[in-house]
């Protein structure tokens, strides 16, 4: 697929202070590509570099084979629109004047717009929903109607890049929405190449085929939203502890943050506690004592399990196999390795065949060392036993050793706060 923008080894200074260093990466035509990281981390700066309104220390940005800092504004402007965050203008146009002012790149020296001009004007107003509003005035527009036609100016400019930079940060939920889908549609249907500068990782996850997660001028991590967007990159990059879950439609990462009070709660807390589940037997329980800010590890789960998904999404340590596999022997010794590091281990009431029957071993070692074993919501083995009876047999050891049934999850929570106490 044809490279629309290449930039090669990037760096640049704010008065001898390092803002980017080092930047390489590649934007293929019609791909969208979003910019994510924390305040001060030089998303904005990126992206004047590439539109060459900021000169780097070093490096280069390459806009369809040619240097971009070697070209002309004018030529620029012809393969590159940019939205800026700022979408005020200073002066009193009609909606039609303002989205005109995009045709400016295409004219000579004092050439007036022709017929073509206006055609092309109004082909971006009618597909940014504001050739109704023509010929009102730009300072009595709403924000997302003045993102709108800032939008549509941009598009009048037929770029084939276009630079977007934190499109909605002013905008309502509605607003927000109606903008990226019409973005994602123009991407699609005219394959028009985007770089986003965003904020809300939701929206990247969302509308983004790629991400770039920028810290402190540098590139921590680039690719796909399910590679940019985990539990361990936002906690390492923006300092704060978030939940990642899936959209509920489009499947992609979706962010929760937790309240910093949940930190608190983890000082406080000094026990430990392994799950032993499956087959989502134990998501919810995962959920909820990791809310309450207990120290989970989990295991042996298959890849693509929805208690792996639970785990990987609420980033606790996990002892993982290949999906549909039997557990092997080295999994089961990684499993009795984190239940050894354990103050605690609670068994869910997850099915047992002959593909996980070493888990109901691991919980059986646990109660033969001395571990408290809870066995959570686990009533009538025989009713979960694909085993022909060994795994009900494993059961009933666990409960002539001491493990013990819990009915629900208050009453699980009240035993464990009470050992915590």
């Amino acid at each position: 697929m044809y490279v629309n923008l290449k930039v090669h080894d990037l760096s640049f200074t704010y008065q001898s202070l390092p803002v980017l260093s080092g930047v390489n990466f590649e934007v293929k035509k019609g791909d969208v590509l979003g910019i994510i990281g924390p305040n001060g981390s030089g998303k904005s700066t990126l992206l004047k570099n590439i539109n060459a309104l900021l000169k780097p220390l070093k490096g280069s940005v390459m806009l369809e084979g040619d240097n971009i800092f070697k070209m002309s504004r004018q030529k620029i402007a012809q393969s590159m629109a940019v939205v800026p965050q700022d979408t005020s203008i200073g002066f009193n146009f009609s909606v039609y004047e303002a989205v005109m002012m995009g045709r400016v790149p295409h004219l000579g020296r004092f050439q007036k717009e022709g017929e073509d001009d206006r055609t092309v004007v109004k082909e971006s107003m009618e597909v940014t929903n504001c050739w109704s509003f023509k010929d009102r005035s730009v300072m009595e527009l709403s924000g997302g109607e003045r993102q709108r036609v800032i939008l549509a100016r941009a598009l009048a400019q037929e770029p084939e890049i276009i630079l977007l930079d934190e499109p909605t940060a002013f905008l309502d939920i509605s607003y927000q929405t109606e903008i990226f889908d019409l973005i994602k549609e123009l991407n699609i249907g005219k394959n028009l190449t985007v770089i986003a500068v965003l904020h809300d990782l939701n929206l990247a996850a969302q509308y983004c085929d790629h991400l770039i997660l920028l810290n402190k001028g540098e590139i921590y991590k680039i690719g796909t939203p399910d590679e940019v967007i985990t539990v361990d990159n936002i906690q390492e990059v923006y300092g704060t502890k978030v939940i990642i879950s899936k959209h509920p439609v489009s499947k992609t990462p979706y962010v929760s943050l937790l309240p910093r009070i949940q930190d608190k709660f983890v000082k406080a807390i000094s026990r430990k506690i392994h799950i032993i589940g499956g087959g989502g037997s134990a998501s919810s329980l995962m959920e909820e004592l990791f809310f309450q800010g207990m120290q989970l590890t989990a295991g042996v789960l298959n890849v693509g399990d929805k208690d792996w998904e639970t785990a990987k999404n609420l980033g606790i340590g996990c002892t993982e196999e290949l999906p549909f596999s039997f557990l092997s022997g080295e999994k089961h010794g990684e499993n009795l390795e984190m239940i050894k590091n354990s103050d605690s281990v609670i068994l869910t009431n997850t099915p047992f065949g002959r593909g996980n029957l070493k888990n109901l071993e691991a919980a059986l070692f646990a109660v033969e060392k001395n571990f408290p074993v809870y066995i959570y919501e686990g009533f009538d083995v025989r009713l979960r036993d694909y085993t022909g009876g060994e795994a009900a047999d494993i059961f009933q050891k666990l409960k002539d050793k001491g493990a013990r049934e819990i009915a629900n999850k208050s009453e699980l929570l009240a035993i464990i706060k009470d050992k915590n106490d």
